[in-house]
């Protein structure tokens, strides 16, 4: 595609038509409220909330794309001045609410750009996704996939959220005498919290912007502000660190849960008891022994690996909003593009996707030397300098993907940026 046409996700100025795959902090960099460049096109949960991230933002520069439907663009090449005409389509990514990926078609071909998006194979929501973009595709053929490649790593490989969100509810029971406080940014998890307040039959605490969210949202019910109704909060995650771990557990028993793909520390914490108290274990205990034909069944055993214990107040819980490996390399077999890149820039914590799928695209894999290069440099992006480790506010050293996905967008390093 010439340059010049149309931008997702990047805000600078020579586009025509700008795309906005969804609301969080490193995807919306250099856009402010006072944007009169060019159209914004978005789904419409994204343009719902638009106005409450972006106040007094014009909103006639906002144009909403719904899902599943193919929409038009007349735009000029720069390079003629002539006309041409690109199509678009908004399919759910699955990330957090409003976020899509954007299929184009036009002249140059047809490419695909993701997102941030979490492509797991079971559920009805994901069937949905599914048949959206075989639909979409039909005979066309995917000339660039432009991926998120955040767990571009065999190393990476989670459970389906809703497994991880039963482990928290787990974590939760198996605690009845805890205040409990959830780690979260302003914007995802929305489904996590609901499972747990269903599960449990309770309500969830909020801080009040995040409240004004949930009411947008649609969610009236469930969230409250009034810490007295419930013992389980969701905090920002730029306030939840060990030290407000260790200040509350003076006034009440408290347990922190922080539920995230990252890995957080590069050691888990070793106490003197047991990770779970005997109620915990045994239900995991009972949900392996009723699994069917007496194999393992990760969706009903819990997948008690992807839980750790960090701390004597904090437990992960491997509950991601991005696309694992395997279902990174699930998603490429599916839409077998000729070429593709990936979204995020390279560390040492992954590669670019061309090194573990090219093969997938007829693509030799890349040398050894290409590797190296690449983790370098950072494929297609500018030279990332700032590799040395970050500490946050956990006390932590950040993991790198974090840093490198902050650096690569230039947003600040701080983790309520970090979209998990």
């Amino acid at each position: 595609m010439e340059k010049g046409l149309i931008s997702v996700d990047r805000w600078a100025d020579g586009s025509q038509a700008y795309f906005l795959t969804h609301l969080h902090a490193d995807h919306t960099e250099g856009l402010s409220s006072t944007w009169a460049k060019a159209p914004i096109f978005c789904s419409r949960i994204t343009a719902k909330l638009f106005p409450f991230k972006f106040p007094n933002f014009n909103l006639s520069l906002l144009h909403v794309l719904d899902l599943g439907s193919w929409h038009s663009l007349s735009l000029l090449l720069p390079s003629s001045g002539s006309k041409v005409t690109v199509q678009v389509m908004a399919i759910d990514a699955h990330h957090c609410p409003g976020a899509v990926m954007f299929l184009f078609r036009g002249e140059f071909g047809c490419m695909l750009n993701t997102g941030d998006f979490r492509w797991e194979i079971n559920g009805e929501r994901a069937k949905l996704g599914r048949e959206m973009l075989l639909n979409a595709l039909k005979d066309d053929v995917v000339d660039v996939l432009y991926l998120d490649n955040t767990y571009c790593n065999p190393s990476y490989q989670f459970p389906l959220r809703d497994v991880a969100a039963q482990q928290i509810v787990d974590i939760i029971a198996s605690h009845p005498d805890h205040d409990i406080v959830i780690g979260i940014n302003t914007l995802g998890k929305e489904d996590l919290l609901l499972h747990i307040a269903n599960a449990l039959n309770i309500k969830i605490w909020v801080w009040p912007e995040r409240l004004q969210t949930m009411h947008l949202l649609g969610y009236h019910d469930v969230f409250t502000t009034d810490t007295s109704l419930t013992r389980v909060r969701a905090i920002p995650r730029y306030s939840f660190s060990i030290n407000t771990l260790e200040g509350l557990n003076t006034m009440h028993p408290t347990i922190g849960i922080i539920p995230s793909g990252l890995p957080w520390v590069a050691k888990p914490f070793e106490g003197d008891g047991k990770l779970f108290d005997s109620l915990l274990t045994s239900r995991y205990n009972r949900r392996k022994e009723s699994s069917r034909d007496g194999k393992q069944n990760d969706k009903t055993n819990g997948n008690l690996r992807s839980v750790k214990r960090f701390h004597k107040y904090i437990y992960s819980v491997e509950y991601s909003d991005h696309s694992s490996y395997p279902e990174i390399e699930e998603f490429i077999k599916l839409v077998q593009p000729i070429n593709m890149k990936g979204i995020v820039s390279s560390s040492s914590c992954y590669v670019d996707p061309l090194y573990y799928f090219g093969r997938i695209c007829g693509i030799n894999q890349p040398s050894p030397e290409f590797l190296h290069q690449h983790q370098k440099l950072g494929r297609g992006y500018t030279d990332m300098k700032k590799k040395r480790k970050r500490v946050g506010s956990l006390g932590f050293h950040l993991n790198r993907v974090t840093v490198m996905r902050r650096g690569r967008r230039g947003v600040k390093l701080d983790e309520n940026e970090c979209s998990d």
